[in-house]
This record gives C-alpha cells, sequence and structure tokens, in this order.
C-alpha cells in the first residue's frame, strides 16, 4: 500500500489494483463523508497524475467515471468540481449503502447464515461496539 497526498487529498494505492477505479472509490467515500464539500474545485487532471505518479489518462479516466456517477461536473475552462446537488450525492450514498448491504447479505449467506443469525450477528457486533 503506497500513501500519497495531493492538496488536501490523501490517497493510498494499491498498485496491484486498477489505479483508477481506487481514486473514484476513495474520492467517493470522501465526497460521501463530506471531506470533500459539494461545489469544491478537485485537482486537474494534471496535477493529480503528478502527484499520484501516475498518467493523464488514468485520472481522466477516474475523472469521467464520478462525472458520469453525477459527482462532479466539468467546467470548461475551469476545471472538474464536485457536484453542488445535495440529492445526487444522497441518492449516490443510497446506492452504495444498497450495494453494500447486499454484498455483506450475499456473503453471509454463502457461509450458511440465516436471515435470524445474520441479524442476531449485527446486533451482537452493535453491542460490541457501544461497549468500547
Amino acid at each position: 500500500m503506497d500513501e500519497r497526498q495531493v492538496g488536501a487529498l490523501r490517497f493510498q494505492l494499491d498498485l496491484s489494483q486498477p489505479i483508477y477505479e481506487q481514486i473514484v472509490e476513495q474520492m467517493s467515500r470522501a465526497i460521501l463523508r463530506g471531506d470533500i464539500g459539494l461545489g469544491e474545485k478537485i485537482p486537474s487532471v494534471r496535477e493529480l497524475a503528478q502527484g499520484l505518479r501516475v498518467t493523464p489518462n488514468t485520472v481522466m479516466h477516474a475523472y469521467q467515471e464520478m462525472e458520469r456517477q453525477g459527482l462532479t461536473e466539468t467546467r470548461r475552462g475551469q476545471g472538474t468540481f464536485i457536484t453542488s446537488s445535495r440529492q445526487r450525492v444522497e441518492a449516490f450514498r443510497q446506492q452504495e449503502a444498497h450495494r453494500v448491504v447486499t454484498e455483506f447479505l450475499a456473503k453471509m449467506r454463502s457461509l450458511g447464515f440465516t436471515e435470524a443469525e445474520i441479524i442476531e450477528q449485527l446486533r451482537s457486533r452493535r453491542q460490541e461496539e457501544e461497549m468500547q
């Protein structure tokens, strides 16, 4: 795992996985957590590519994917910005939550857990966290 910082953004890159996917995932999570504000300008393709030591095409691919998801918008001559739409970010947040829950349930079921056992596991874990 290689950690790199570009401006206020910090990335942890695993060079054995597609870099553009990691950029999309890490920036998306930062947006959903509010680490990057709505309407905020993000580094140019060239600036991020230099900071991460990757090709500009890799960053361009990531930025295009985030724009396709509605998380960013490109303003000609000004750069790339996080969307100003809270509704878009919330919709994406709900999609991500649905995806994560679906994956979790599939994995638990593949381990042979019933719905009741999954619920009990969640309750037990929540109690453990509350005690910490």
